[in-house]
């Protein structure tokens, strides 16, 4: 596989991110497309505002444009663009409708769900009539199992919607989701070439640039927060990628970041309704560690670090089998 390409994906989409970003800003600042920040949350996000939000627009457009300029054309193309800007749509609808009609719940639980399963059929189609293959592997053996399709699409439509979710929850501090999801790009593009998946491949180098160039503007202090837009899109794209390159499972190791976020949420809100106590200070858990008296900066750097090293370990076991 081309190593030179993928550079070449990584440095446009980069660019066109970097170029795109200062141009956004202050039109979302003139429209007044500010974050609202929890009154229950940490204190120290109160002076966050304000800030433009929405900004998810510059990784989705520098994603698309660079995805669609060095990927080549075929199945494994169109489902990873469906999930990557369908599952963006739902987020771009999501932020429209919390700052435009004041709606700080954005879409119903209901809408939003009905676009993930929407979005995730389409991909299913897809993969279907490409013949996709319907076992899964467990990362770093020689072992799998296939049910048949009957139970697979299923499996990777609750992949999807758990995924996306996870990704999103992990949005809350300056420069997490961006560092976080950029590391684990990096892992998958490592996958896809071994998968020999051009197109994941170039889906994964495409965000890569898109989230470093986004991070600029997103690292602490943040100039711009991504929304839903952006953490729903990256959602997408990686679940996607996942799948096509066979690795469903290793995301889990990969993606241990998003998971871990993900079960705290589930955790705390399971342990609230049933025992009426919280385990976290509050959730997602990054949160938990800034209440525990950590700076906002140590908690992201801290995250990234374990995303490092859940990225080698899932390259480690990937190289294995």
């Amino acid at each position: 596989m081309d190593y030179q390409l993928l550079l070449l994906t990584i440095g446009v989409s980069f660019i066109l991110a970097v170029i795109a970003a200062p141009l956004l800003i202050p039109l979302l600042r003139r429209m007044k497309f500010g974050q609202q920040v929890r009154d229950d949350g940490p204190q120290s996000h109160l002076k966050k505002a304000g800030t433009p939000t929405m900004g998810g627009v510059v990784i989705i457009l520098a994603f698309t444009l660079s995805f669609l300029k060095f990927s080549v054309i075929n199945t494994d193309f169109y489902v990873l663009l469906v999930a990557t800007l369908g599952f963006g749509l739902i987020g771009f609808l999501d932020d429209y409708i919390k700052i435009v009609f004041k709606r700080s719940l954005g879409l119903t639980a209901r809408q939003k769900l009905f676009g993930q399963l929407l979005f995730s059929a389409i991909m299913c189609i897809l993969l279907i009539q490409n013949g996709h293959d319907t076992a899964i592997h467990f990362p770093g053996t020689s072992w799998s199992f296939d049910w048949g399709g009957w139970f697979y699409y299923p499996f990777i439509v609750i992949m999807m919607l758990a995924i996306s979710n996870a990704v999103n929850f992990t949005d809350g501090l300056d420069g997490l989701l961006s560092g976080v999801s950029a590391i684990a790009f990096a892992a998958f593009a490592l996958v896809a070439m071994q998968a020999t998946s051009l197109s994941a491949a170039v889906c994964a180098a495409a965000m890569i640039g898109a989230v470093l160039g986004f991070l600029v503007f997103n690292a602490h202090p943040a100039k711009v927060f991504m929304g839903d837009t952006g953490s729903l899109g990256i959602g997408g794209a990686i679940g996607a990628i996942a799948i096509v390159t066979k690795s469903e499972l290793l995301f889990i190791i990969i993606g241990g970041v998003f998971v871990v976020e993900m079960l705290s949420v589930v955790l705390q809100v399971a342990s609230f309704k049933t025992r009426g106590k919280r385990i976290f200070k509050m959730s997602p858990i990054h949160h938990h560690f800034e209440l525990s008296g950590w700076s906002e900066w140590r908690v992201v750097m801290t995250f990234w670090a374990v995303g490092i090293i859940l990225a080698g370990i899932g390259l480690y076991l990937n190289k294995g089998l």
